[in-house]
């Protein structure tokens, strides 16, 4: 039989209960093996339910002590009790400065303090009593949150200005670094948006007429990795030179916040776009295609179909590339022609026959080799074979038909 004998409004905060007779502080912490909150208790006496029920600051100070018990358990472990009981009087009983020192021995929350009202700085300087004088039974999350971001970017030898600052919140990446960056002027104090919107103006400008874009090798929605890097490099670089008062972090998410919305911009342009570009010519081609890979599948091209060759090609690299299946191959069966692209060595052969087969005898090909640089080059060449064929290849070489030269190419090139 339990009944509840004290209880805060959050009901976060441990209780004290009385089961079977017996006083015991009641709280939640972790979870168990099915991702189910975990609850424990431990004994208690009179004298420290008194001062729970009085103080609501010593009452926070020993859930920060004990949580780091409750982690200890784990999933499944039980509580330990005798190490929970130990933590009661020189939490609920002793004088501020005992406790302060105290608590320099033990391991505790710092967030949930800090969610609680805690005075960071105090805090930092191990007068937790003091800390605690503010203290409200309410949390706010987004505080302990904050707290811990400064914290991480403290270790690194970080330090915000207010300009800094007011970026990170612009982006939404002030708590988390990983966060998908986005715009959010209201987040940022009226007084320094006019400063923040100088520095997105200067990094638009920078990388104004760049884009990036996509890359069927890293999925259907997967972008150019090096696009990606050369906006960031151009944004960077301008963003320095014009505001050299910004930290590192501030710098790169507003490099991060320019890409991001590229690649957004590129995952949701149709594939006919993205493929193709402007005058390709793509669907006027007059001869069917057939697309391989090198695992057997196949895929064919109709010139009447709606979608242009290339964008049905990257299409099938994106539902098939694997990194056993990089081998891919765009075949003109008509005209006797066609490119196979080695996406592992950054390098593509356009093949022509020289001789059809007569009479059981093979055919005779020609093959020339050349080096890709990156998918972009990839695409390039694609498009202007979809135009026309082999021969549209040409200034788009060197094109190598030694394969001893073209793998000295290839070292030379992997060298450099």
């Amino acid at each position: 039989m339990r009944d509840i004998v004290f209880t805060r409004m959050s009901g976060w905060i441990p209780t004290v209960v009385r089961e079977d007779g017996e006083l015991r502080l009641m709280l939640g912490a972790g979870a168990d093996a099915n991702h189910e909150p975990r609850t424990f208790t431990f004994p208690i006496g009179d004298a420290h339910l008194a001062v729970i029920r009085e103080d609501l600051a010593r009452h926070l100070l020993l859930w920060s002590a004990v949580l780091p018990l409750c982690d200890a358990a784990g999933t499944r472990g039980p509580l330990d009790e005798r190490a929970a009981a130990a933590l009661l009087d020189p939490i609920l009983l002793a004088a501020p400065p005992d406790i302060d020192a105290f608590f320099r021995g033990i391991p505790w929350d710092r967030g949930r303090l800090v969610a609680h009202g805690a005075d960071t700085d105090l805090l930092r300087r191990g007068r937790v009593c003091a800390a605690m004088s503010a203290a409200t039974e309410t949390s706010d999350p987004k505080r302990a949150q904050e707290d811990h971001a400064n914290r991480r970017r403290a270790e690194r030898g970080v330090v915000l200005g207010p300009l800094d600052t007011a970026v990170l919140r612009y982006t939404g990446q002030y708590l988390h670094g990983s966060t998908v960056p986005k715009r959010t002027p209201g987040a940022v104090d009226p007084a320094l948006l006019p400063e923040v919107m100088r520095v997105i103006a200067t990094a638009e400008r920078a990388c104004a007429g760049m884009r990036i874009g996509r890359d069927p090798r890293r999925g259907k929605r997967g972008t150019d990795k090096r696009d990606w890097e050369q906006m960031a490099a151009a944004v960077d670089a301008a963003v320095r030179r014009a505001h050299p008062e910004l930290v590192d972090d501030a710098v790169r998410t507003v490099g991060f916040l320019m890409c991001s919305e590229a690649a957004g911009r590129a995952r949701n342009s149709p594939m006919e776009e993205e493929s193709d570009g402007a005058g390709s010519g793509g669907s006027a081609r007059r001869t069917g295609l057939t697309f391989t890979d090198d695992k057997g599948a196949e895929r064919k091209w109709l010139p009447d179909g709606p979608r242009t060759a290339a964008a049905e090609f990257w299409e099938f690299v994106g539902d098939r590339f694997a990194g056993d299946n990089e081998v891919f191959t765009v075949e003109d069966e008509e005209r006797g022609e066609g490119v196979q692209l080695h996406f592992y060595a950054d390098s593509l052969a356009r093949i022509t026959t020289v001789r059809a087969g007569d009479g059981g005898s093979d055919p005779q090909y020609r093959v020339e080799y050349t080096l890709v640089d990156g998918i972009g080059g990839y695409r390039t060449l694609v498009s202007a074979f979809v135009r026309g064929g082999c021969a549209a290849l040409d200034p788009h070489g060197p094109w190598m038909s030694d394969v001893d030269e073209f793998e000295r190419a290839r070292r030379r090139r992997g060298a450099g």
